[in-house]
């Protein structure tokens, strides 16, 4: 022990070893410093070859750090800038980097424009310049210098950007004369009625040929403001008649000399004559228009109006024969004009206008028509109108008038009139217009009693609980059968108001029970006699059962409604909730807990019981109204007990005879006989056994028991 404490105080005595420390931090101080430094060397340098990497004209191919020197190798374009001047400001010591670059060509479009521009030397008139990755050279220069920038602009075709060089016009004398002459020739092209087939520049001499109308401008002539020399120019011409439009009129108005009453246009590339003329200048017109249908424009005189007389009459007929067919109640079947006579044959209906009268006023010698006129009988509604009415005679109260192509009579007649009516509409479906006469009524008697009887018997099909399942009228007599709810309306009542003679009624009804929700209404009202607090409705078809009953009751309403759903009828008593009778077994707990006592042999209680009775007496009549509210009805069960003593017969008929007797005195005090049922138990139901004197006045008893229905 003494030893193991001088061990433990040596130890404490040697304290922390602060050398060890001091060494490690002396050590791990630098290195972590060289670290921090290298790892920061190594930062500069990769912002440097970034800075290297982004710069136009510069290649980074290679790249190291060893031993503490940066190496890079790579490509650069001297016209780019100079990879040692980007080490300024870059705190990479310029001692420690080693570089080695190759000179090369970028094709980068802002070096290849540089070198364009040392090498072609473009004039002051052309501009230089970088659109969308592409050299482009605007202006004007001699074309020396343009041959030159084309051989340069194929060079570059071959990887570098596109040299375009199509905006630079050439300014040179012969380029000059080329242009004023392509601007002559582009002069002559837009020409009417001159081709140019064929046109050169060959040795400083222009040389054209083609195809010239007469009628169209002079070539020669359209030298002047173009700057080209006319003694350079050599042009061969044919003639010949050009189809434009425009030549075309000139010739035909030269040709056919129409008169002044005559107009020659051109209308959408078509030659129009409008006006009128005579026949022979007309004939001559038609020709014309004939030989220029192979390939010329159109030349239409269709309305050039022939002003010769026979002409003139021509006009006024074929007027006369329109005016004929837009007439109703005639046909034209033929017409024909010859040797200055005009003929024409047809139907016409007598009821229609007279065809000769219709000359008056058209300009057409009576003399000179022949007509053959047919009668026939129009369909057009307005003659059978006419006809229907003169044979008809309709009575003043019925109206006959066209509507949308039917003949339509509207009114009141007699039953005779209507079936002339009748016939005549028979006769017109064959292929005339229809001829309705629904819209008349019947006012003989015989009609007016029919109307009376379908008004009732569409009252009786309205009707729930009535279904008409046939109904007839005959010698005079209406007979009607079906089925009827007695829940319903009696058809014989409804009878009252609708002036059919109840007398020539001949029913036959059969009773059936309707699946109408109203009548299932009734039908369970009656039946299941709901509580007053459940309410019976009909929400959307369906008989809705709601509030709270007895679980006795509310059973007898689900076995309800499963029978009615078999017929298709829905009693919802879901928003059913039981009752709670907690009131209820608190009365039947203290009903049954009373017993009338009686002496031995006594059928009629003692005077100390009549305090019993009365209290009994207003509990049943209490529990019977709260189960009459609740939808079930209470039954008071008396039983009529005997002690032990004598025959067992006659106990049986003293034990009856005291329940009867309560009975009545229950009865006397305002509890109704049909709530009270009796029964004698003489000593068949002691409520103690019978070893003592106590014993045997107890039994001597009428007990009740409360049921609920």
């Amino acid at each position: 022990m003494q030893t193991c404490v001088e061990l433990k105080q040596e130890d404490s005595n040697q304290g922390f070893p602060w050398l060890v420390v001091a060494a490690v931090l002396l050590v791990l101080i630098p290195a972590g410093g060289w670290f921090f430094l290298s790892w920061q060397s190594g930062q500069r340098w990769q912002a440097y070859v970034s800075r290297l990497g982004t710069q136009p004209g510069i290649i980074v191919a290679q790249q190291t750090v060893r031993d503490g020197h940066f190496y890079i190798s790579g490509l650069r374009d001297p016209l780019g800038a100079d990879p040692q001047s980007l080490l300024s400001g870059t705190q990479v010591d310029p001692a420690r980097v080693h570089s080695r670059w190759q000179f090369y060509q970028s094709l980068e479009p802002e070096f290849v424009l540089k070198r364009l521009t040392a090498s072609l030397a473009p004039p002051d008139t052309v501009r230089l310049s970088i659109v969308k990755d592409r050299i482009v050279a605007e202006g004007e220069a001699a074309d020396t210098w343009i041959d030159r920038a084309r051989a340069a602009a194929r060079q570059l075709s071959a990887g570098g950007p596109e040299f375009d060089i199509s905006k630079v016009r050439d300014v040179s004398p012969e380029a000059r004369a080329a242009e004023h002459w392509q601007a002559y020739v582009s002069r002559l092209e837009a020409q009417p009625g001159i081709i140019v087939a064929e046109q050169k520049v060959r040795d400083g001499q222009f040389y054209i040929s083609g195809l010239r109308d007469p009628l169209g401008a002079d070539p020669q002539s359209l030298l002047s403001g173009t700057h080209v020399d006319p003694a350079r120019v050599h042009s061969q011409w044919q003639f010949y008649q050009s189809l434009e439009p425009e030549f075309v009129l000139k010739r035909l108005t030269a040709s056919l000399a129409p008169p002044k009453s005559v107009l020659l246009s051109i209308v959408q590339g078509r030659i129009v004559a409008e006006g009128e003329a005579a026949d022979t200048w007309i004939d001559r017109a038609r020709a014309a228009a004939r030989q220029l249908s192979a390939g010329g424009p159109e030349f239409d005189i269709s309305k050039v109006r022939d002003v010769s007389p026979e002409a003139r009459a021509a006009e006024h007929w074929q007027a006369y024969v329109s005016r004929l067919e837009a007439q109703p109640g005639i046909i034209v079947a033929e017409q024909k004009v010859r040797d200055g006579q005009f003929y024409i044959s047809g139907l016409r209906d007598p009821l229609g206008a007279d065809p000769q009268s219709l000359l008056s006023g058209t300009h057409v010698d009576p003399a000179r028509v022949h007509s053959q006129w047919q009668f026939y009988q129009s369909l057009e509604p307005e003659f059978v109108l006419k006809r229907l009415t003169a044979s008809l005679a309709p009575p003043k109260s019925v109206l006959l008038s066209i509507v949308q192509g039917r003949i339509v009579a509207e009114g009141e007649a007699a039953d005779t009139w209507i079936d002339r009516a009748r016939a005549a509409a028979r006769q017109l479906s064959a292929g005339g217009p229809e001829f309705d006469i629904s819209k008349v009524r019947d006012v003989s008697p015989e009609a007016r009693a029919a109307e009376h009887w379908q008004a009732y018997v569409s009252r009786l099909e309205a009707q729930p609980g009535i279904i008409v399942a046939e109904q007839k009228v005959r010698d005079g007599q209406f007979y009607i059968s079906g089925l009827r709810d007695p829940l319903g309306a009696d058809p014989q009542s409804l009878l009252s108001g609708t002036h059919v003679d109840p007398a020539r009624v001949h029913s036959q009804w059969q009773f059936y029970q309707s699946l109408e929700p109203e009548f299932v209404l009734k039908r369970l009202t009656a039946s299941l006699a709901p509580p007053d607090t459940v309410r019976l409705s009909i929400v959307k078809d369906r008989i809705v059962a709601e509030g709270e009953a007895p679980a006795n009751w509310i059973n007898r309403a689900r076995a309800a409604a499963e029978q009615l759903s078999a017929d298709g009828v829905v009693l919802d008593v879901s928003q059913l909730r039981e009752l709670n009778l907690a009131e209820l077994n608190y009365l039947r707990e203290a009903i049954q807990a009373t017993d009338i006592f009686f002496y031995s042999g006594k059928a009629v209680p003692g005077p100390e019981q009549m305090p019993v009775l009365d209290r009994l007496a207003d509990q049943i009549k209490e529990f019977a109204q709260n189960a009459r509210k609740s939808g079930v009805t209470a039954r008071f069960m008396l039983t009529g007990h005997a002690d032990a003593t004598g025959r067992e017969t006659a106990n049986v008929s003293i034990s009856a005879a005291r329940a009867e007797t309560v009975r009545a005195l229950l009865n006397k005090r305002g509890v109704a006989p049909e709530l009270l049922l009796v029964r004698g138990a003489g000593t068949f139901e002691p409520v103690v056994p019978e070893n003592s004197r106590t014993g045997s006045s107890t039994n001597r008893r009428v007990s009740i028991t409360v049921s609920l229905e």
